[in-house]
């Protein structure tokens, strides 16, 4: 039962979902449409935090990650990130160009993200993410964790929304 030390009562802070998950991994675009139905089925119950993980292998990852964090900042974190994830082929062959024109439709300032990219005020974050997942274990994307439990995504999706709502369910109960 997730208490309140102090009071024994049910505790009202949302239980956290921590989603390992790179912008240019067609695997991370496939799982939206799980993170779409957790949002609506708990709210503001469950906090699902976006942690970056740019594997090597993808060349624009590292930049999007970074565009992520300054899109989060004007305020359109979650548009922007979805709007990139729709195109994860196009930001292969288009890089950072692409990351303009999606900042641009989804009416960010794509010059104060472009100076961002330039300026590298968001590489601390996106270290520190990659970082911690390493050392929790994590090796591909998506990677989730919620109560204490990892569940790797990165291979197969299948049953980890379920598993999801198990947990959380659980832990919100």
């Amino acid at each position: 039962m997730n208490d309140s030390p102090a009071t024994g009562t049910p505790s009202s802070e949302p239980v956290v979902l921590d989603v390992w998950c790179e912008l240019q991994c067609p695997d991370c675009h496939t799982a939206q449409d799980d993170l779409r139905a957790l949002r609506e089925r708990y709210g503001d119950r469950l906090d699902i935090r976006l942690r970056h993980f740019p594997l090597e292998k993808h060349t624009y990852a590292y930049a999007a990650a970074q565009a992520a964090e300054e899109a989060a900042e004007q305020g359109k974190g979650q548009e922007f990130i979805e709007a990139v994830l729709a195109r994860t082929e196009e930001l292969g062959r288009s890089g950072e160009r692409l990351l303009l024109e999606v900042a641009d439709a989804v009416g960010l300032d794509s010059d104060e993200l472009d100076t961002a990219l330039i300026d590298g005020r968001h590489l601390l974050i996106v270290d520190a993410d990659q970082a911690e997942g390493k050392a929790i274990g994590v090796r591909g994307t998506p990677t989730y964790v919620i109560g204490g439990e990892l569940l790797d995504g990165s291979a197969n999706q299948e049953g980890l929304r379920a598993r999801i709502e198990e947990i959380a369910d659980r832990l919100l109960a």
